[in-house]
């Protein structure tokens, strides 16, 4: 792709003329503009979004770039990362990274569209966010780990969560618990299993490469995955979701084929979404702040943005949240 540099190399101009003449600032001369232009032209050059070549202006905005608008989940999230921003004199633009490299989430942050960015979605790569990130333009990550002095982690402890789940079914004397998964691809997903699997092995039991079956996070996704259970004709004790949007999927599932939970199967989520708390049966699952995780990642863009120093690394804890859908 030609930069700026390209264009004015081609029309034998320096750079700051050939941004002059490309954002019709009227400083140089009309048969220069047109030299440019042609330039261009001929070398199909894009212009960088809203920023400048040369100096990039504030455009007071954060942008908050999510897998999905649509899931239950990021409401709390969205509040958080909305009143803090508000409450700045700043405006906040969601996107979906649906399309990954393609989508227009990827073009605010190539193209510095916005004064820092939020990031949930499994599919923007580490490398587009790093070669991105800069001291004017941080981000902050919400489900990764990335090695970058411009790019912050906000993370819940999933490792300890996942731990809890396993460990609180267990202790309600379960034995053979099957694991749905998340997308392979998330690392939040990673985690939660990695804590599965530590409880197993803490309290001597046996992880069974059966159980474990995938899913990616959606309502529909933990239906199709517990039907498979099902079919198996060899139920486990309980099922472990890796988020309630899943296990509501599940509950449903288990319904159509007269499953009672939790007398003949327990149940147990992950993330506590207000849904989660009104099915039947109300469904136990581990807790998350996810409002305190979008209000700490805007403060910390803020700070960034003021010249202030901020910890790379947040971890923040989870809980059991007890219901009616664990025997025992």
């Amino acid at each position: 792709m030609a930069t700026i540099k390209d264009v004015a190399k081609r029309a034998g101009v320096a750079v700051s003329t050939a941004s002059y003449a490309l954002n019709g600032i009227q400083k140089v001369s009309p048969a220069t503009v047109e030299k440019v232009q042609k330039a261009a032209r001929e070398l199909n050059y894009q212009k960088n979004g809203f920023a400048s070549d040369l100096k990039r202006t504030r455009t007071n905005t954060i942008a908050l770039i999510l897998s999905d608008l649509s899931g239950p989940y990021y409401s709390e999230l969205i509040k958080g990362v909305q009143e803090v921003t508000s409450a700045n004199g700043y405006d906040l633009i969601a996107c979906s990274s649906i399309g990954g490299e393609l989508s227009t989430a990827t073009k605010f942050l190539k193209e510095k569209r916005v004064d820092g960015a939020i990031i949930l979605a499994h599919n923007i790569s580490d490398s587009l966010i790093k070669s991105s990130a800069r001291k004017d333009f941080p981000i902050v990550v919400l489900d990764r780990e990335i090695d970058s002095d411009s790019v912050l982690e906000v993370q819940v402890d999933n490792v300890h969560g996942g731990y809890l789940a396993t460990e609180y079914l267990i202790e309600k004397g379960h034995r053979n618990i099957a694991y749905v998964s998340g997308p392979y691809n998330s690392h939040d997903n990673e985690k939660r299993f990695e804590g599965y699997k530590a409880a197993m092995m803490d309290h001597e039991v046996s992880y069974q490469s059966r159980l474990k079956i995938s899913g990616d996070f959606t309502r529909e996704s933990g239906y199709r995955a517990t039907k498979m259970l099902i079919a198996q004709q060899n139920l486990p004790d309980a099922v472990f979701y890796a988020n309630d949007e899943m296990a509501i999927g599940g509950l449903q599932a288990f319904s159509e084929r007269k499953i009672k939970v939790p007398d003949d199967i327990s149940v147990l989520g992950f993330d506590d979404i207000q849904l989660s708390e009104y099915v039947a049966p109300p469904l136990t699952t581990i807790r998350q702040p996810k409002y305190e995780a979008g209000a700490l990642a805007v403060h910390l863009i803020f700070q960034l943005l003021a010249g202030e120093k901020a910890e790379r690394h947040y971890s923040l804890s989870t809980e059991l949240i007890e219901r009616k859908s664990v025997k025992g």
